[in-house]
């Protein structure tokens, strides 16, 4: 039995519960938020920056690579891949005991300035560095003319780097600067692009003799016929698998090496040649004068082919602001010239020393004017130090006809040979003479050896190349005391 007591207070209990369970809100109604204690989260909008960081990462990503991309535009890199990249036919090619890779070494070492006293604005080299040791590369640096200028670059204390694809070069030329911490030679085809850091770029890559270029005119320049192909190609009309394997061009050549300086603010050189003159009406030739060039002609592939690329070094210079020069280059003569490449100083050369005839195509009376290597070595980089652009005569206005020249060289090597009169050659101009005013003025330069003086040198050089006489090698050597 329950007291009546018991039952008010079970019946007051019971009536507080109902109450307290009528005053609580319908949960199931309004929205809930889990809270822990424990945790020291905040609402995404008392912490903003942990909030981007977690629901805006795709813009940071973005802004990071715009930053990168700033970055390495400005300053760009190396590929250190492209100068270490062996090849195993390098060695076997020339009869020296050469080390085995001998230059195969990294091409980008770390140099005492920074990037803002190399590069700068409109890819200029500030000429302050010509008095520091540099960075240089030069292209067809295993040639002629390539050669002696290496020499000189070298003896000056600069880092050369030559790149040449041996079409007329020869290691021999520059085997003794095997070896040396700040030699590079690399194996390589200018109508390829290569990457390089340099202050300079010195662009003498182009088969210069007639024997050469005549040979493979499409390997010397390269023109509107090319692009034409390439436009039926992707039309389905032409397979250049066979057509575009030969394109080793001029003008593909120099397009490569303004691009490489453009992107490392480089200097740039171009070596032209009277031969942009053709068969001149105006003698002697000024700078000023157009010429008078036949294009369809057996040379104008070299003719049309420097012309081309003067106007392609003019357009970078006025159009992206690139720092160039250009020498326009006079028949240049001395040791390490290729025997019989056609070239008629050479050509009297070899036939001499051979007792064969000296072969003087049509009357003997065109004129040419020939400077000794060391003399063009010296405008080169006289011009590539100044000021001025050009484009410059480098040559020696002295004149001679050819049957003069054949006179000389009897006088030197043997004043019993024979003289042969064959048919001229196409084309073949009748008078070229440098006018030099402009780099006299300028450049402050004129040329020192005359050719009864420089020939002797020339003649050790073919003696010992032609008959193997290890007392005359006139290889070596190419300046006066």
């Amino acid at each position: 039995m329950i007291s009546s007591d018991n039952q008010s207070l079970v019946h007051r209990t019971h009536t507080t519960q109902s109450h307290q369970q009528d005053e609580q809100p319908d949960q199931s109604s309004q929205p809930t938020i889990d809270f822990d204690p424990q945790s020291n989260c905040r609402p995404p909008h008392t912490n903003p920056i942990r909030y981007l960081l977690r629901e805006q990462r795709l813009l940071f990503v973005l802004i990071g690579i715009a930053i990168a991309t700033l970055f390495f535009s400005s300053f760009p890199l190396s590929n250190p891949e492209l100068a270490t990249t062996h090849d195993p036919g390098f060695e076997s090619e020339s009869g020296l005991d050469l080390p085995a890779n001998p230059t195969r070494r990294v091409l980008y070492e770390a140099r005492g300035v920074g990037f803002g006293s190399v590069m700068s604005a409109g890819g200029k080299v500030p000429l302050g560095l010509k008095k520091k040791n540099q960075r240089i590369v030069v292209t067809g640096g295993a040639g002629f003319v390539g050669s002696h200028l290496v020499d000189r670059l070298m003896a000056r204390g600069d880092s050369v780097i030559v790149l040449d694809n041996f079409f007329t070069g020869r290691k021999e030329n520059l085997v003794h600067h095997f070896g040396n911490p700040k030699f590079e030679l690399i194996r390589h085809d200018v109508v390829e692009p290569i990457l390089l850091e340099v202050d300079q770029i010195y662009h003498l890559a182009c088969p210069a003799s007639p024997v050469h270029y005549k040979f493979n005119p499409v390997k010397t320049i390269i023109s509107f016929l090319l692009f034409s192909m390439i436009f039926l190609f992707w039309v389905g009309v032409l397979d250049l698998s066979c057509e575009l394997g030969v394109h080793k061009t001029n003008v593909v050549g120099t397009l490569n090496m303004l691009g490489l300086a453009k992107r490392v603010g480089a200097r740039f050189l171009l070596t032209s040649t009277s031969e942009v003159y053709g068969d001149p009406l105006q003698h002697p030739q000024v700078e000023s004068y157009w010429g008078n060039v036949n294009p369809i002609g057996v040379r104008s592939c070299y003719d049309e082919g420097k012309r081309t690329a003067e106007t392609l070094t003019m357009d970078y210079h006025r159009g992206l602001g690139i720092e160039v020069r250009i020498a326009r280059i006079f028949n240049t003569y001395g040791p390490r010239m290729c025997i019989d490449d056609g070239r008629v100083v050479s050509n009297f050369v070899a036939q001499a020393l051979r007792k064969e005839p000296l072969t003087v195509y049509g009357d003997g009376k065109q004129t040419r004017s020939f400077q000794y290597v060391s003399d063009l070595v010296e405008g080169l980089m006289r011009l590539m130090e100044g000021n001025h652009v050009g484009p410059f005569n480098l040559g020696n206005p002295g004149e001679f006809t050819m049957l003069e020249l054949a006179q000389v060289v009897q006088d030197t090597i043997d004043p019993n040979a024979k003289i042969e009169f064959r048919p001229n050659t196409e084309d073949d101009p009748h008078k070229r003479k440098p006018d030099i005013s402009k780099a006299k003025e300028l450049l402050g330069w004129e040329p020192n050896v005359s050719l009864r003086k420089g020939l002797p040198l020339m003649v050790a050089d073919f003696r010992h190349r032609i008959f193997g006489d290890p007392k005359d090698n006139g290889g070596g050597s190419t300046t006066f005391a």
